[in-house]
Parts: structure tokens; C-alpha cells; sequence
């Protein structure tokens, strides 16, 4: 039987709560070790190096990266939460470190697969089995997925979740924020805790896969009468609070849609956005959760495969208004309305317009110019991004003007980035102003814009 060390890929979760807390030691240690080396390096060069610039080092953010993927659960997925869009506006070295967690997921050795399906199924759970793969067909932040068939010749999913991951979530989060907030990372002087409560409470939802099979069963009925969409359909034999099973759905990974036609990239991201509004506007509930692996597209057929809802969260009807408001005054070009209705939402707080108002306009006007630009919106054409950034970073560099918006609204809005970012790597046009007149009802017709 493989043991760690025979596949790289193939790490023990780290399961009690000491030992998790254990990783974070050494990887505190690994990391102060690399400043002082870093450190002796640069004074030997005559320099007077920043703590900032010691602690940001190639090794150190390797170090980082490399130890939250070995922990998984709440320490990997807390990381991968922070931003989706991270490219554009985080420091690069948190953008590195980002973009490894999204690349990398360990899986478990066989010996504790093994375990844990005794665990949730007995120890015979073998001769229930005609075909079970060993090696799992994806491995994320909380589980990974086998392919498996009942002698009745179902052919399944089986999401394993990580051991240790439900028990490990408050403690895996505070100490990713304490080490965010030691890197300099996070500024010290914002209350980040609104935010962290938020964020252990949606991980503990997303590790209670009875719940995720719940919404995963709703989705296919909001969805039914759309046969663009395929989701697939809960395995109630198999599945647990630790383990969910579903059929199998055929699919290749989004981003293989990179070198398709330009047509196929722009239906797609259109059905994407689509169903973003329905579930904001229609359905009153969103998976909110961008990564990329959650979408899957079948060449054959055109459709969109729809996987992973263990992040689907209700969408309260008063930010769904909120979003009405602001979207109507973007599209009407209105930046005194769109300012106020975003100062309303949360999305900026009262210090911020009050001392940074012609800043804040400034956005406001950049934004209002490429939503409202005639012709199909051209996703792959970032560089407001960058004017943005630098706009909001003025503003940041203000603490008293630091804002962390509602966490309601911080989840939605960070589905819709994510779809941004996507539809951004598939270079995708598309029409916004008609998909968004038709799902919230309105004329915004080019010729009705001011």
C-alpha cells in the first residue's frame, strides 16, 4: 500500500485539532527562519530591509502555500475565499499564494480513505461496491471525488470529505487570519471579525454534505425547465454528512473553453451570467462559491454542468433590492444615484464618500463608461481594472476610511466577480445590458440611456 512519501500528491490530512495546530507552528517557525535569513541577507548588502519585504520572500510565500494545501479544509479554502479576482487588486506575493491554493489539492494516502469510509459506511463497505477508483478523479479544499459503481451499475460521484476538516474549521480560520494579519497582509487596524464569524459559519455549512444535497436536489428543480443547465442527481444510498454521492456527469474543466470559437466562449459566459441573475432576482438563493471547478462544459451538447453547492447560501431580499437599485442607476449612466444607492448597499462606507468624494466619482465614472459603452462588452479588456486598483488604493491608503461591506453582500458580490474573472479568461463579449434587461425586466436599451 503507498505510503506519503511514495506519492506527492497523496499527503495525510493532519486530523486533531493539536495536530493541525502543530502544522501552523512549524509553518510560523519555517517563516520566521526564512525572515532571518532573508534579513541577514539584505543588511550583508548594505540594505535596511522592511519587515514587510522580509516576510514576502519566494520562499516564504512558498512556505505558506505549501502548508495550507497540506492542511486543506478551512486553512486552504479560508485562503481561496479571499479573493477570486485577486490578480488585480491584492499585493502579488498574496496573489502567488492564491493562485497555488486554486492548483494545488493533496490527496489522502489509500490507508486513510480507507478509514474514513469505514468510518461513514462500515468496515465492509468494499462489498457494496462493484468498481470503486482509488484514485480520486479531483481533490479540493474539503474533499476529493471517486468514481464508483454499485453492482446495480449506477455510475457515481463520491465526495470523501478531508478527516478532521468539520472539527478543525474555527480554529483553521483564526489562525489564517492571525497569519495574514503578522505577514502585514491585512492591515492591523481593520475589524476583520464580522467577516471571520461569517466565513466559519459558511465552512461549516459547506462540510455538512447532507445540507449540500438538499440544495443540490433544489437546484435541479429550479432548473428543470432549462435544459442548458445539467445538474446532477443526489445518491440518498450512499450519502452522509461526510460523504456525498451523485451521479456521474460527464464534462470537460471550464477553462478548456479557452480555444473554442468565439460564439461557444460567449454562450456560455451569457448562460453564466443568466443564471447569476436568476438566482439573485429569481430563485432567492446563490451558489456562491466562483471557483472555477464547480463549472464544467459538454462539447456534445453544448450544455453547462453544474457541480458543488455546498456554498449556496439564501439571498435576502432586501440586498436583491439593493442590487435592482444600483444596477438601474449604473445602466442609466446616473453616478449621483449609483453613489448613493451603493453607500446605502454597504459597498462604501459613510467616511470614505464624505473625505474621498471626487476619488469615489471618479470610479463611479469609469465604471458608468464601460457598462455603458455601445456594442457587446468586451470582458477580456481589463485595463479600467488597473485605474480602478489605483483610485481605490489612494482611498485605502486612508484607515479611517477602511469599510468591510456586509458579508451578505460580500458573497454575492464575490460570485459575481468571479464570473467577471472568468469571463475575462475566455475573452468573452457579450451583451449585458440585454441579459440584465430581460431578468429584471426593464428597457435598457442603448437608445433609453442618458
Amino acid at each position: 500500500m503507498a505510503s506519503d512519501n511514495d506519492d506527492p500528491k497523496g499527503r495525510s490530512v493532519p486530523r486533531g485539532r493539536m495536530s493541525r495546530f502543530g502544522q501552523f507552528g512549524r509553518l510560523a517557525g519555517g517563516v520566521a527562519g526564512g525572515m532571518v535569513a532573508e534579513g541577514a541577507r539584505r543588511l550583508a548588502n548594505g540594505e535596511r530591509p522592511a519587515v514587510r519585504d522580509m516576510m514576502l520572500t519566494p520562499g516564504n510565500v512558498s512556505r505558506v502555500a505549501d502548508r495550507l494545501s497540506h492542511l486543506r479544509g478551512a486553512a486552504m479554502k479560508l485562503g481561496q475565499m479571499i479573493s477570486m479576482d485577486s490578480g488585480d487588486m491584492l499585493p502579488p506575493e498574496l496573489t502567488e499564494i492564491m493562485a497555488r491554493l486554486r492548483q494545488n489539492a493533496h490527496r489522502m494516502p489509500p490507508q486513510q480513505l480507507q478509514k474514513v469510509l469505514a468510518e461513514q459506511w462500515g468496515k465492509d463497505w468494499r462489498k457494496r461496491f462493484a468498481h470503486f477508483g482509488a484514485t480520486p478523479i479531483a481533490a479540493a479544499s474539503i474533499g476529493q471525488v471517486h468514481r464508483a459503481m454499485p453492482p446495480d451499475g449506477r455510475d457515481l460521484a463520491i465526495k470523501v470529505q478531508y478527516p478532521g476538516v468539520r472539527e478543525s474549521i474555527d480554529a483553521d480560520v483564526d489562525n489564517v487570519a492571525a497569519l495574514l494579519k503578522i505577514s502585514n497582509l491585512l492591515p492591523r487596524e481593520l475589524d476583520i471579525g464580522p467577516l471571520l464569524t461569517e466565513a466559519k459559519k459558511q465552512l461549516h455549512e459547506e462540510a455538512d454534505y447532507v445540507r449540500e444535497g438538499k440544495y443540490l436536489t433544489r437546484f435541479r428543480t429550479l432548473l428543470a425547465g432549462s435544459p442548458e443547465y445539467v445538474i446532477p442527481v443526489l445518491d440518498e444510498e450512499f450519502t452522509t454528512d461526510q460523504v456525498l454521492a451523485m451521479s456521474f456527469v460527464e464534462g470537460k474543466a471550464i477553462e478548456t473553453l479557452e480555444d473554442a470559437p468565439q460564439e461557444t466562449r460567449d454562450t456560455v459566459m451569457s448562460l453564466l451570467f443568466q443564471l447569476v441573475l436568476r438566482e439573485i432576482f429569481e430563485f432567492g438563493v446563490i451558489q456562491s462559491d466562483p471557483n472555477f471547478a464547480n463549472y464544467r462544459y459538454q462539447p456534445d451538447t453544448g450544455k453547462l454542468v453544474l457541480l458543488d453547492f455546498g456554498a449556496t447560501r439564501q439571498v435576502d431580499a432586501n440586498i436583491a433590492k439593493a442590487y435592482h437599485r444600483l444596477i438601474l442607476s449604473a445602466f442609466d449612466g446616473d453616478r449621483d444615484a449609483v453613489r448613493k444607492e451603493a453607500l446605502a448597499a454597504g459597498f462604501v462606507g459613510e467616511i470614505a464618500v464624505t473625505k474621498h468624494r471626487a476619488r469615489i466619482d471618479s470610479m463611479i465614472d469609469i465604471i458608468l463608461g464601460e457598462l455603458n459603452r455601445p456594442g457587446l462588452f468586451d470582458f477580456s479588456d481589463r485595463r479600467f481594472v488597473a485605474a480602478l486598483g489605483e483610485k481605490g488604493m489612494d482611498i485605502a491608503a486612508d484607515k479611517a476610511a477602511w469599510h468591510i461591506p456586509p458579508t451578505d453582500l460580500l458573497f454575492i458580490q464575490r460570485k459575481i466577480s468571479g464570473m467577471a474573472l472568468l469571463a475575462a479568461r475566455l475573452k468573452a463579449k457579450i451583451d449585458v445590458r440585454a441579459i440584465v434587461s430581460a431578468h429584471l425586466d426593464v428597457d435598457l436599451s442603448t437608445e433609453g440611456a442618458s
